[in-house]
């Protein structure tokens, strides 16, 4: 879990975070609920949470004292995963769920179909949508 809200947040301190958040969720559905894949749940929540995160920090807006635009080919690798973390957070939940599932998690369509109980073609159209919407948000990262 901590790897999987690391990659999304970039942050150990916000994936530590997260793991707290999905530990008092799990809690509190306990005592409501039984979880039957307690994996599946965990990996998703975990992604849901760092989603979250991301969309509560991307409302927390902060504007740099110095903002010099660089040409689009001296974009550093952190500036790019910024990017794509912010990206994310415009996506719908569940398509940025799908598409962390898929690309970071390295689950299969298959799989992630399994896992949300839904056809594994409404999955590959949301991946393929997300791709599309993330292609459109990073062009200038080209």
């Amino acid at each position: 879990m901590f790897r999987t809200a690391y990659r999304i947040t970039g942050n150990a301190a916000d994936a530590e975070d997260v793991l707290q958040t999905v530990f008092l969720r799990l809690l509190k559905r306990r005592d409501s609920e039984a979880v039957h894949d307690l994996e599946s749940y965990l990996r998703r929540a975990a992604i849901n949470a760092s989603l979250d995160l991301i969309r509560f920090r991307k409302n927390d807006r902060a504007v740099p004292l110095v903002d010099t635009p660089s040409p689009a080919s001296d974009h550093d690798p952190g500036e790019l995963k910024k990017a794509l973390r912010g990206a994310l957070g415009r996506l719908s939940p569940r398509s940025a769920e799908v598409f962390a599932l898929r690309f970071f998690e390295g689950f299969s369509n298959q799989q992630i179909a399994r896992m949300l109980g839904v056809s594994r073609a409404l999955i590959a159209v949301m991946v393929h949508r997300a791709r599309q919407q993330l292609q459109r948000d990073l062009s200038a990262y080209k």
